[in-house]
């Protein structure tokens, strides 16, 4: 018995991702079988972990597998599972909605996506492959029971706009997908998914490590899927390996297989940057097989971004995403580690303060970070493009690492005014630091052509003082915290007293000229400090201006405004800092400034003046006019006057 049939409507961002996945994203129709596998997989991987966590669980978990089923007269494939199998509302959730509230963000990448390629790639990454079944069939077919329950579910489409669904009995647990092929064309090779032998070699290409068996019977259909004569004489063949690849020496994997097996656990259909196979004995024995992607996934920088390393317990899946085994700055990592030595109830929590976890952790970023370290010494080109691609997560390491922040600081490349094309590496900076330089130089920005253009960097571009340019968000935190490189301490050059006048020390010359300055400003200074108290703490002299009027700068330990907006972001509620006006004692603006207040230090011109210099250097670096309207109208009005 079962109850009547429920017809429901997708939701609207699913029809329109349906019509995506079945017209115009994937350019190989073969996917769909590896996606179906891959989900029957998933569920095997659940039941195994349900029935060791629930001892008491009424299911026969002693054969789990895979079965492919043709029917050629019937024109159907069905891919039937015996793993955890859904309850309706999981059908409903899982399947009626796809990827849940993912659905709106996943169309709006794949709409950017600039190939078949990339869209294809982006579809492995949201879960939603279920639905390539449609690029083959005209209608899917859905049965299913949850272990543990008694009712099972019937749930079928055409691909459409709408599902029907209804509660059924006697269905055994687990999953079932019936693909009710297209009618067969000349040139679309849909006759080909009824035959063995493109069975075999699509499960061979794309599913061949699955862990649990993929069976078939065998000897029933030709080679162009019509069924033999006599179909007693066909046989259940097992079609995939089953080898676990991280547990085969490295000499016996082929390149291929790494690939094959990396696309397999990262959906990624470009192969891996680097590959990291090792074997650790002693009193932790475990394998680890890690990949470095060529390209970051596009949810790099999202809060809901999972890490890349699965569990496994001596070949029994735990858990995927294992928080313990990478640290946040290493997400990007994919691939396996498995542990002959834990308990196979073993929770995330308890892995979290787990000895041997740890150092297998340790273990496992250092070889990471040597991967790439080795790539940066003997393949400059490939680590200039994997810098490119995971430089700002690595950067996050040199806030969350400290035992790895000399590693770190040895890989980090930045863009500096050494070179407009190319970035450097902190050696290569150190290696051409100028004679009795002892501080590393770098400006923050949020771009190359604001940091170039800012003020700060006119008496170090002046004088031949290379400065590292850093625009991403992190540099503005990791440059503060980190002390040295190779014992040269970082100084950002808007920040301190960064006065290069003291390379002269000993020029009595240069002395005098800078004692008669600051005797010739000595009345204008404070009296400027007064006038700008509500934005400035003090006004000073500078010797890091030649062309600019005037600059804001920050002293040695305060926090940078972007810092400071950051922070706002957050939530935090931080007190605003003032910061320092630095004047240029040479640009005429400041010369003239200094007469006329030397002439009449009540003219009611002179703090409109002020606020117009303080105004400029504010802008000069990118900042934010505390009002924009008033400093329009007093530069409109002292524009008018000289006219």
């Amino acid at each position: 018995m079962g109850s009547s049939v429920e017809t429901l409507e997708f939701q609207a961002e699913t029809r329109q991702l349906l019509q995506l996945v079945i017209h115009s994203i994937y350019s190989n129709k073969d996917i769909f079988l590896r996606e179906l596998i891959s989900n029957a997989s998933d569920a095997l991987d659940k039941l195994r972990l349900e029935s060791l966590v629930d001892s008491g669980l009424a299911v026969d978990a002693s054969d789990p597998h895979i079965t492919l089923e043709v029917d050629p007269e019937a024109r159907t494939l069905t891919v039937r599972d015996n793993g955890i199998g859904m309850t309706r509302d999981e059908v409903v959730e899982l399947i009626g909605t796809i990827a849940k509230s993912g659905t709106g963000r996943l169309l709006e990448k794949i709409k950017e996506a600039k190939d078949a390629a990339a869209a294809q790639n982006l579809i492995g990454q949201f879960g939603v492959g279920f639905y390539s079944a449609f690029m083959v069939a005209d209608k899917v077919t859905l049965r299913t029971r949850r272990v543990g329950t008694d009712e099972g579910t019937l749930w079928e489409s055409d691909g459409e706009g709408t599902y029907d669904i209804q509660t059924v009995d006697g269905l055994a647990v687990g999953t079932s997908v019936t693909l009710h092929l297209r009618p067969a064309d000349t040139e679309d090779g849909l006759a080909d998914y009824l035959a063995e032998w493109k069975i075999r070699q699509i499960v061979k290409q794309y599913s061949d490590f699955i862990r649990w068996p993929i069976r078939m019977a065998t000897g029933r259909t030709d080679a162009d899927g019509a069924a033999t004569e006599d179909t007693d004489t066909g046989s259940m063949d097992t079609l995939n390996s089953m080898k676990a690849l991280w547990a085969r020496p490295r000499k016996e994997v082929s390149e291929a297989e790494y690939n094959e097996f990396y696309r397999q656990i990262s959906h990624d259909l470009l192969d891996p940057a680097e590959t990291i196979h090792m074997h650790a004995e002693g009193n932790f024995e475990y394998e680890a097989l890690l990949f470095i992607p060529a390209q970051a996934p596009f949810d790099l920088f999202s809060q809901e971004t999972r890490r890349g390393v699965q569990l496994y317990v001596k070949r029994v899946f735990i858990m995927d995403d294992c928080e313990a085994l990478m640290p946040n700055y290493l997400r990007f990592v994919k691939g396996v580690v498995d542990a002959h030595d834990l308990s196979l109830n073993i929770s995330r929590e308890i892995l979290q303060h787990d000895r041997q976890i740890r150092g297998v952790r340790r273990h496992l970023v250092k070889k990471v970070l040597r991967a790439v370290k080795d790539m940066q010494t003997k393949n400059a080109e490939g680590y200039t493009k994997l810098w490119g691609q995971f430089g700002t997560v690595l950067k996050e390491g040199l806030l969350e690492d400290p035992d790895n922040t000399e590693t770190l600081l040895e890989l980090l490349s930045a863009a500096s005014t050494h070179d407009a094309e190319k970035t450097t590496t902190l050696r290569e900076y150190v290696e051409r630091m100028k004679d009795g330089q002892d501080a590393i130089y770098y400006l923050t920005g949020e771009t190359r052509a604001t940091v170039e253009n800012s003020p700060h960097m006119e008496a170090f571009a002046a004088k031949g003082y290379e400065v590292l340019i850093l625009t991403d968000p992190v540099d503005e935190v990791w440059a503060e915290r980190t002390p040295a490189f190779d014992g040269h301490r970082f100084q950002s050059i808007a920040k301190g007293q960064v006065d290069l006048d003291e390379k002269t020390d000993g020029d009595e010359q240069a002395e005098a000229d800078k004692a008669r300055r600051e005797q010739d400003f000595g009345a204008l200074l404070p009296w400027l400090t007064t006038a700008l108290s509500d934005h400035v703490k003090e006004v000073r002299l500078s010797s890091r201006l030649t062309t600019s009027a005037a600059c804001l700068v920050g002293d040695a330990h305060d926090m940078t405004p972007t810092l400071e907006k950051m922070y706002r972001a957050m939530g935090q509620q931080i007190p605003s800092v003032k910061r320092i006006l630095e004047l240029n004692p040479a640009h005429p603006l400041i010369t003239a400034l200094r007469a006329a207040h030397g002439a009449d230090a009540d003219d009611p011109a002179l703090p409109e003046i002020a606020e117009l210099v303080y105004g400029s250097a504010l802008l000069a670096e990118g900042g934010d006019l505390p009002d924009p309207a008033r400093f329009s109208r007093l530069l409109t009005d002292r524009l008018s006057s000289t006219l």
